[in-house]
């Protein structure tokens, strides 16, 4: 297996790919990014919590237009896994409204989005139907 990177900290990669979130150990509320206090109750101490692999969409917009180099069209999307909601696109599907639904099931998948001159792949992830 070539070595991997992940595009963003909080995708785990190897045999079982999930997400992980940091969750205030005072009110629960989950952050993807790295946290000094919560912003819900201003508590100080976090523990990492893995996330399920599977969600359902709770919104979308299929994207025409985007920067340069971005490959249109793409389905942005809500997706929520178990208590926390993430942002990111549906892959693997035909981009088109009648395609994805509202409370539809899908599951984290990760792809490769370029690799460098080593070899190394640098990877991300999206969500595609269950």
């Amino acid at each position: 297996m070539p070595n991997q990177v992940p595009l963003v900290s909080y995708l785990v990669l190897g045999d079982d790919p999930h997400l992980i979130a940091h969750e205030c150990t005072n009110c629960k509320a989950r952050f993807f990014d790295r946290r000094n206090g919560c912003a819900k109750c201003f508590g100080t101490e976090f523990k990492d919590v893995s996330l399920p692999k599977e969600g359902k969409v709770r919104a979308f917009s299929v994207v025409h237009s985007a920067a340069p180099g971005i490959k249109v069209p793409f389905v942005a999307s809500v997706i929520e896994c178990g208590t926390t909601r993430v942002s990111a696109n549906i892959i693997n599907v035909d981009p088109k409204p009648e395609n994805v639904k509202l409370g539809m099931k899908v599951k984290l998948a990760t792809y490769v989005l370029g690799k460098d001159e080593a070899g190394t792949e640098a990877i991300g992830f999206g969500f595609e139907p269950a």
